[in-house]
């Protein structure tokens, strides 16, 4: 009987110690719902594969990976603000850059992410059970960090692969996570397949996330995130040899975006000034040899 009541009251002891525990220890908090965000994008990776698989490997199933991560937002209480998206609404297709924090990334990915636009993504993602089934599914482009040679080959089929299918593709240039206050260095990858395929890069940049979540810091809360899209940089015209000034130009636009947003903690500008610099051989017409920038023309959305 002893024995009974002991266990009845070690069932009702633990989960009122977690409820506790959530609610007053930041690290609890933390991990519950980093576990929470995990185990959300398993779970809906393994439910919506079978559906996926139907329709086979296709850029359309990446609607219904943005349909499952969307509400994620909601359950952290988590206000996103985007400015300028109106920047993506054009026919052609484009590379969007943008900057690496988080897992939390996912959730501005797909705030912004415009029809068939696919992520690239490092190789290791595609071993991961349901989820790089899912990924793989969805078009998702993989692409291994550790093999010049195949990373090469991977970008130069790429770029043929979005002139003929009129794809979108987004690229962390980073090329990993980093929570510091200004961006790494960029890998030229995403720069040589937008000149290659002689089309547009729209740079993004997401705000810093530090006031509501920090894994060294062991902090999750609800906030406030905005995303800018800054104006496009056109590639007509460019050869190889000038992917290392465009991707200079590009990077420093968005450092000095992010640098303006960290500034003001969430990112509210509603100034419409172009960040892009004035690029050297702008407004000279195609084939002068230096990125081409446009001008900050469009209104910026909230």
């Amino acid at each position: 009987m002893m024995e009974v009541v002991l266990l009845q009251g070690l069932l009702l002891f633990f989960p009122l110690a977690a409820l506790l525990l959530y609610r007053y220890n930041a690290t609890f908090h933390y991990f519950c719902k980093v576990a929470f965000f995990n185990c959300w994008i398993v779970a809906m990776a393994t439910l919506l594969s079978p559906f996926a698989a139907f329709r086979g490997r296709s850029v359309e199933n990446m609607k219904l990976l943005r349909a499952v991560i969307l509400p994620l937002k909601h359950f952290y209480g988590i206000k996103m603000q985007v400015w300028g998206s109106e920047r993506l609404n054009i026919k052609e297709p484009y590379v969007i850059v943008c900057n690496h924090q988080a897992s939390l990334d996912l959730m501005g990915m797909v705030e912004v992410m415009p029809d068939r636009c696919v992520p690239i993504a490092k190789k290791e993602l595609m071993y991961m059970g349901t989820v790089g089934w899912a990924c793989w599914l969805s078009g998702i482009i993989f692409i291994d960090r550790h093999k010049r040679e195949d990373a090469i080959n991977v970008i130069s089929q790429t770029a043929r692969t979005i002139r003929r299918e009129n794809l979108r593709v987004l690229i962390f240039p980073e090329g990993t996570r980093n929570q510091d206050k200004s961006m790494l260095p960029f890998k030229r990858g995403a720069f040589h397949l937008a000149v290659q395929a002689q089309v547009p890069i729209f740079p993004m940049v997401i705000s810093p996330y530090r006031d509501f979540f920090s894994s060294k810091d062991k902090k999750f809360t609800s906030g406030t995130c905005t995303i800018r899209i800054l104006p496009k940089v056109e590639t007509q015209g460019l050869s190889p040899k000038d992917v290392p000034e465009l991707t200079a130009t590009v990077r420093q636009a968005m450092a000095d975006a992010l640098a303006e947003m960290s500034a003001n903690h969430c990112g509210d500008q509603r100034a419409e000034q172009p960040l892009l610099p004035c690029c050297p051989g702008a407004g000279a017409g195609r084939g002068t040899g230096s990125p081409q920038c446009e001008g900050d023309t469009t209104g910026i959305n909230n």
